[in-house]
């Protein structure tokens, strides 16, 4: 269930289905440099997740990055109460029953060390209400040069079913570290998504890791480049 990609550094993925496509899902789990566990993105949590989870150490931090992202990370706070919730800005209102503790960018007095986060500012998406904000946050784990997305960028290749791989082919996303369709139509501020990008680049990491796709371990910088250049539709300066 979960693998190690590197050193404290360690993904779990499960099955999903959105839009009837086989997209699959991928929680990371990180410990920082203090001992404890950081869970970005969680899935649905299983008796032999938990049992690994607990051979690695404590979970110390729930994130849900993303307005999309949120599904199970109730359920990990019930089997960790002790961890810190922690969501991006806008998910007490839309779920004002979670037991979200505090709200990425705006509680700060307590970091993740070795963990940076970043605001990805402008980015929306397609979905059956129209055109909504993602509120996603991304990560960099220094360590091991790790870029973090959830959905800002998708990466399908031939490990996935036939039909994933046609759509993808369609909508973007297929062997192409990029936003799709859906991104391109919604996000209509390219500025401020340019500026965000810039920022990510900044950043030295070898390795990007997303929610539905595969993991990019080669070349990963120059081709989240290239996709969001080819998303943006001009050539990003650094």
């Amino acid at each position: 269930m979960i693998r190690e990609l590197d050193r404290d550094i360690w993904v779990a993925e499960q099955p999903l289905r959105y839009f009837g496509l086989n997209v699959g899902t991928r929680m990371t789990i990180i410990r920082l440099s203090q001992g404890d566990l950081a869970v970005i993105s969680p899935i649905r949590p299983t008796p032999e997740m938990v049992a690994q989870i607990g051979k690695l150490g404590e979970v110390g931090h729930i994130i849900a990055p993303n307005l999309y992202h949120y599904l199970f990370a109730e359920d990990f706070k019930k089997l960790y109460p002790k961890a810190i919730f922690w969501a991006t800005s806008g998910l007490n209102l839309k779920k004002p029953n979670f037991s979200i503790d505090r709200t990425i960018g705006i509680d700060d007095d307590v970091l993740w060390d070795g963990l940076e986060p970043m605001f990805f500012d402008g980015f929306k998406t397609l979905d059956l209400r129209g055109f909504v904000p993602l509120n996603e946050w991304v990560f960099f784990h220094t360590a091991t040069r790790t870029l973090i997305l959830t959905d800002a960028a998708f990466n399908f290749d031939e490990s996935f079913p036939a039909l994933t791989q046609f759509a993808a082919r369609l909508i973007g996303g297929y062997k192409n570290l990029s936003p799709s369709l859906l991104e391109r139509v919604a996000t209509t501020e390219k500025e401020r998504v340019r500026r965000s990008v810039v920022k990510i680049l900044n950043w030295d990491f070898e390795r990007v890791i997303m929610a539905h796709g595969s993991i990019v371990e080669e070349k990963a910088k120059q081709k989240f480049k290239l996709g969001y250049e080819d998303f943006l539709g001009e050539p990003i300066l650094l």
